[in-house]
């Protein structure tokens, strides 16, 4: 199963939590729970909960299925990033890995997809992705 960012985000966080603890880490250069605050972790969560659930029965869905399910969690997303502001650009990097993957797994063909629509692999999240 894909790797959601905020399982990183959240592993990062429990590493600079325990160097500081240790002592092996300056305080001033202690940064992602700034960066990765809890209310942007459970949100973004909250948002691929929903997108997990819609994809796991999308095997075998018409195109227009597969991009309306794109399309509800960047909008999702979207609204997250206008509140938190938390997605720079490893983190829209890795979101978008993530609905490549959760869309791979649950037996989309993404190549096949982003072709038929003239569009390369990564560029799935474009059309409605502010962050």
């Amino acid at each position: 199963m894909a790797e959601r960012p905020t399982t990183s985000w959240r592993e990062g966080i429990a590493r600079e939590a325990e160097q500081l603890a240790a002592g092996t880490l300056d305080p001033g250069c202690a940064c992602m729970a700034d960066l990765y605050p809890d209310e942007l972790l459970v949100a973004t969560d909250t948002v691929l909960d929903s997108f997990d659930e819609e994809v796991a029965g999308l095997d075998g869905a018409e195109d227009v299925q597969v991009f309306a399910a794109v399309e509800r969690v960047v909008l999702a997303l979207n609204a997250v990033d206008d509140i938190h502001c938390g997605y720079e650009t490893d983190e829209r990097e890795a979101l978008c890995d993530y609905i490549d993957k959760a869309l791979t797994e649950n037996g989309i063909d993404v190549v096949a997809l982003a072709a038929r629509h003239g569009l390369g692999r990564y560029e799935l999240t474009d059309k409605w992705r502010d962050w």
